[in-house]
């Protein structure tokens, strides 16, 4: 679906996804409109900063919550990747999770798809994640995890998990709501996304690997997945320029306990202050990328993403 100077709209375009998408979209030389709350702000300076963005990028004020303002900022795209979702450090920070979690998820996601169907745009994706598939207690033991599985919202809810519940709801209404329209919509769930940084602000994501290098004294060994952010950006635009594709597609690349990953940490950064102590945590699922990789997506190795996205954070002055 790729075309000459074919314009595309990002949400949320200075987040740690967004920004690696935007920077990849201009490189293979589409017209980029990204949505972000204040254009003028300087922790969007680095989108101005990508190779093209004079010519090619336009950012647009804009809120999930405002129809107009999303409305403008799709106008004439050809593709729509719905990427902008509050993503809380912790559940315990969360006093009103239908107003801070929940309702920006959901509403916001039925905004951005309202617009694109008026706007007639060709292909929606929609970054959902692995939140919206591992929650489910009835899946067997087993059995590998693939796209078939749904998060069950009630286990979400009774559990406090509002990320999980937000991405679950607004991924299943996504689908649902585009059977009744002509828009095409394709649904990516990634892992634990890491890698370098481009934007100046710490993600949610980054600060979980940012925290195992500076003290913590005891963490939990617990089974993690995790895909860089530059394997995602390509497996978005696969997801866009691929005729075939159809669906969700869960996005993984390593599986990968937490002790293994401090170990190959240590072998290229020795100095870092790493966790003492590691508790054994109990999980079995596993997942499989299967689906994505049949439509030509590949991944880096893991040494790479960890070794790149400290890298990043010791030249951005964020492990200062």
């Amino acid at each position: 679906m790729a075309g000459e100077k074919a314009s595309v709209c990002v949400t949320g375009g200075g987040g740690f996804v967004a920004s690696w998408l935007i920077n990849l979209h201009l490189s293979k030389n589409y017209f980029v409109h990204a949505t972000v709350r204040r254009p003028g702000d300087a922790k969007y300076a680095h989108l101005s900063a990508f190779e093209k963005a004079s010519e090619n990028l336009r950012l647009f004020k804009a809120d999930l919550l405002d129809y107009d303002s999303i409305r403008s900022a799709v106008e004439g795209c050809v593709g729509v990747f719905h990427v902008a979702s509050p993503v809380p450090s912790s559940s315990d920070t969360i006093l009103n999770p239908q107003v801070e979690v929940i309702e920006p998820a959901v509403k916001g996601t039925q905004n951005v798809l309202k617009a694109s169907v008026e706007a007639k745009v060709q292909r929606f994706v929609f970054v959902s994640s692995i939140a919206a598939v591992i929650m489910n207690p009835s899946w067997p033991k087993d059995q590998v995890m693939d796209e078939t599985s749904w998060s069950d919202t009630e286990y979400c809810r009774t559990t406090k998990n509002w990320y999980c519940l937000s991405k679950t709801e607004a991924e299943c209404g996504t689908l649902e709501l585009a059977k009744g329209s002509k828009l095409d919509v394709v649904s990516i769930c990634p892992s634990l996304v890491l890698g370098p940084v481009l934007q100046s602000t710490v993600n949610t994501s980054s600060l979980f690997l940012m925290r195992l290098l500076k003290g913590l004294e005891s963490v939990e060994n617990r089974l993690l997945w995790i895909v860089d952010v530059r394997d995602l950006a390509e497996a978005l635009i696969l997801a866009f320029e691929k005729p075939e594709a159809e669906g969700r597609y869960i996005c993984s690349a390593h599986m990968i306990k937490t002790e293994s990953l401090v170990d190959m940490l240590k072998s290229k950064y020795p100095h870092y202050n790493y966790p003492k102590n590691f508790t054994e945590a109990q999980q079995e699922l596993r997942l499989s990328s299967e689906k994505l990789q049949r439509l030509g997506w590949s991944y880096q190795p893991s040494k790479d993403t960890l070794f790149d996205s400290v890298q990043s954070y010791h030249q951005a002055g964020l492990l200062d």
